[in-house]
């Protein structure tokens, strides 16, 4: 089995991620909080500026800042002509290799007081970009990203608590929630559970032509991380969508097609409407949810939204695997490269 090169596989990948995590959850925390101190995240509301995972992963953490009443957004790194327009809001770019070339491009057309980063390679062309640089410690990640996403959304989750946009009306500012030490712990229980289950749970994707990954608010990046493992790995195609626009028609199209739901009371309705139906359906949830046939049920614990995100990633990847393994599939093989995406190494 081969890797791309400098990449570990997706099972190796996977089986060190409780470890690599448990160490970065502490790295970040401590750097974060020295940046805190150092007056990074202060003032207007940040941007995540990303593509692909990196874009994913910052869902939650936008949800964490607007639910404090902090104005922020995440922007596809493509979908926007530049340069950038004037803004007072600093732009972070992501990207796990720091080489992403949309993502660069954006970042460059700014002033240089806003560009900010978060990557995974240390040294990077968007690290070297940036004013300021929150790096994730050069973790070893598989092609198909696992510790790398799930880093990422935690650096990012981290920024999200911290940010103070200076309103001084006690909502504005923030802290690194303690909480987070505690993760490792609860994502070592949740393996241990999904590894039990990992065959049932793959079943649900047996024969089927497509699949839809559903997720609530700050889930809803965890239905694009979902949908995007499935596309890269077992080559199944699978769209993402928020509930809300998913019950405004996309729904109707269910029929040979598995269901991912992500999220709690809407979508366990949802998850059972399907299952009625005669559809098979996952539902990753935080509330008490009786599964039933073609119905299967995950439960995790009620965490703040980015802590959750991690561990909704942390079942996906299980589905994946899974699911590969059942239909014969390398996880490795890729099928198409490009040579636009990434710019050089530095």
């Amino acid at each position: 089995m081969s890797t791309p090169e400098g990449h570990i596989t997706f099972a190796a990948a996977r089986a060190q991620q409780h470890d690599a995590l448990r160490d970065a959850i502490r790295t970040l925390t401590a750097e974060v909080e020295a940046r805190q101190a150092d007056g990074w995240f202060r003032g207007p509301g940040p941007i995540f500026v990303a593509i692909g995972a990196s874009l994913a992963a910052a869902c939650a953490p936008t949800w964490t800042l607007r639910r404090r009443g902090v104005h922020a957004w995440r922007l596809g790194a493509g979908d926007h002509p530049l340069p950038y327009p004037e803004t007072d809001h600093p732009l972070v770019a992501v990207s796990q290799s720091g080489r992403s070339a949309e993502t660069l491009a954006v970042l460059q057309s700014v002033g240089e007081p806003l560009r900010y980063a978060v990557t995974n390679a240390r040294r990077s062309p968007i690290a070297a970009a940036a004013a300021r640089h929150l790096p994730l410690g050069d973790l070893p990640d598989s092609y198909a990203s696992t510790i790398g996403y799930t880093a990422t959304v935690a650096g990012l989750g981290m920024i999200a608590e911290a940010w103070d946009d200076g309103r001084g009306d006690g909502r504005g500012g923030g802290r690194v929630d303690p909480s987070w030490a505690l993760l490792p712990q609860r994502l070592h229980e949740l393996e241990a559970a999904l590894a039990a289950r990992a065959d049932e749970l793959a079943a649900t994707f047996a024969g089927v032509r497509a699949a839809d990954f559903v997720g609530a608010g700050p889930s809803v990046g965890s239905a694009e991380a979902g949908a995007l493992l499935f596309r890269e790995v077992v080559r199944l195609p699978a769209t993402a969508m928020s509930t809300r626009q998913y019950l405004h028609g996309a729904m109707e199209s269910a029929g040979g097609t598995a269901h991912v739901l992500i999220g709690d009371q809407r979508e366990a309705d949802v998850a059972r409407t399907l299952a009625a139906a005669g559809h098979a359906v996952v539902l990753v949830t935080a509330e008490a949810a009786e599964p039933g046939p073609r119905f299967q049920v995950v439960r995790l614990p009620a965490l703040p939204p980015s802590q959750r995100a991690i561990l909704e990633a942390v079942v996906l990847q299980t589905l994946v695997a899974q699911t590969a393994a059942r239909s014969g599939i390398d996880v490795e093989d890729f099928v198409f490269e490009h040579d636009d995406t990434k710019v050089a190494a530095l």
